[in-house]
């Protein structure tokens, strides 16, 4: 076996197992957030709310410092804040080293300050950590990517979450208000031909 599949296995097994045992320690009834950019935040939030034990995720801005951001004013960029989305989640049903595995595998790492056809700061990627477990999480899975040698490089950035901003209410649920004109743009932008050049034929 080779150092990469040794990696692979290695950080499978370990997901595996934080996996299990964080759905065996979380009360029941208990909920718990996490907040990701990765490019368009429609598109971030339709991913997430596919995933088994996420209860609902809402498109909004973090990694900023100017009170009360706008669309108008993030999208045009030099705001500082990324397009994010906050996932509420069920601790008992999946837990935040599952959650950051799936948020890698819908998103290229590889590029700096853009995602797919979206270029800006306002479009990176990043892992916005409200605590000292979910960094050190983060900063994990991270480096058994990096360990794995599939990438030389990852620009996602792993800082403090700060204050999150919900974004407009005709961004939320973006994708099923408006479902012709989110899959055009979805399909246009290269997301899903992107993220399955990047990641192969892996589930995710």
């Amino acid at each position: 076996m080779n150092n990469t599949a040794r990696f692979r296995l290695m950080g499978a097994a370990l997901a595996a197992f934080a996996a299990n045992a964080g759905a065996a320690d979380a009360p029941a009834g208990s909920t718990a957030t996490a907040v990701f950019a990765g490019g368009c935040f429609w598109c971030v939030e339709a991913d997430f709310e596919k995933l088994p034990g996420v209860l609902g995720a809402e498109s909004g801005y973090a990694g900023g410092a100017a009170p009360n951001p706008t669309y108008e004013k993030v999208s045009a960029g030099g705001t500082g804040y990324a397009e994010a989305v906050r996932v509420t989640y069920d601790p008992a049903k999946v837990s935040y080293e599952k959650l950051l595995d799936y948020f890698w595998r819908h998103v290229d790492p590889t590029v700096k300050d853009r995602q797919f056809c979206d270029v800006g700061s306002q479009y990176r990627t990043a892992i916005f950590y409200q605590d000292d477990s979910q960094k050190a999480a983060a900063e994990a899975s991270r480096d058994t990517i990096l360990q794995s040698r599939r990438f030389k490089v990852i620009y996602t950035e792993i800082a403090p979450a700060g204050k999150f901003y919900p974004a407009e209410e005709y961004h939320q649920d973006y994708y099923k208000k408006n479902p012709i004109r989110y899959n055009y743009y979805r399909h246009g932008c290269g997301r899903d031909a992107r993220v399955r050049e990047v990641w192969g034929a892996e589930p995710h």
